[in-house]
């Protein structure tokens, strides 16, 4: 993110442990460069910058900042995001002229109401072209006045072929989200921070649930929320591993799924090494 948004949300974590019950240390509080550095050194192979606004008027110069991102760093994918304000339109027009690959919603931030009719032709523009939205509409880590699946199943019922991924899958709704991702073929979620030591003391996984992350196949993502998570990156891998699901389903979350969804050349064989934990 811009470094004075980027300074905001950490400044938000800092602050959100009476919110959670628990404080918020954040693991790579460092410079852009230095982040960048951790995730290549860790292998990651491409991965989005999910920029969002909090308020009107943001929207434009974020999506500006993220296309020159994108530009001067090669594996930074192109992303874009919008806000419930009459030009979201053609903020989201222009940002898919530019070429972005995936944007971002977070209701819980913006707190606006997804089903807004500002947002219809969005909604209905990223359905036509079929670019991915990671859209934050859980509860977790608070609620916000349009969190909760019945805001987003409201949407996702008017357009259907919208290609969506719940973040953070949905926490601490976990089965709402998952029932509504078997609904929707074109509704994915993603494992952001979900499994973790951290976050089973607040939004636990219920074992009995991990049966439909087999069925939902590949549209399981894997997520992050690298630089911002309260440990280090090595660990929601391993929180994937203790799911036991099998190989094949975890290649598939932390490589095939998103290469496929977001059209990412294969690769093949390491790139580098790390194992996060420093």
């Amino acid at each position: 993110m811009p470094k004075n948004v980027m300074d905001k949300v950490w400044a938000y974590f800092d602050a959100v442990g009476p919110l959670i019950g628990t404080a918020w240390p954040i693991a790579y509080r460092t410079e852009e460069q230095d982040r960048l550095a951790r995730l290549r050194a860790l292998g990651v192979r491409a991965f989005p910058s999910l920029v969002y606004p909090h308020k009107p008027g943001m929207a434009g110069w974020l999506n500006a900042w993220a296309t020159d991102f994108a530009a001067r760093e090669p594996d930074v994918l192109h992303t874009a995001t919008f806000y419930a304000e009459p030009s979201a339109a053609d903020d989201v027009r222009r940002a898919l002229e530019a070429g972005a690959q995936v944007f971002k919603a977070h209701v819980q931030v913006g707190a606006y109401d997804p089903r807004d009719p500002l947002l219809d032709p969005v909604w209905g523009q990223l359905s036509d072209a079929q670019v991915p939205v990671v859209v934050h509409c859980g509860d977790g880590p608070a609620p916000g006045a349009f969190t909760g699946p019945g805001p987003f199943l409201d949407v996702m019922s008017r357009f259907p072929r919208l290609t969506a991924v719940i973040a953070h899958m949905g926490l601490p709704d976990y089965e709402k989200f998952l029932r509504m991702a078997l609904q929707f073929d074109r509704l994915h979620v993603d494992t952001t921070m979900a499994f973790t030591d951290f976050t089973e003391r607040t939004a636990p996984w219920p074992r009995s649930l991990t049966p439909l992350l087999h069925d939902l196949g590949d549209r399981v993502l894997f997520g992050s929320d690298f630089p911002n998570t309260p440990y280090v990156f090595a660990h929601q891998v391993e929180a994937l591993l203790r799911l036991e699901l099998g190989d094949q389903w975890l290649r598939g979350v932390l490589h095939g799924n998103a290469s496929r969804l977001l059209a990412l050349p294969s690769f093949a064989g390491p790139r580098s090494s790390g194992d996060g934990s420093k």
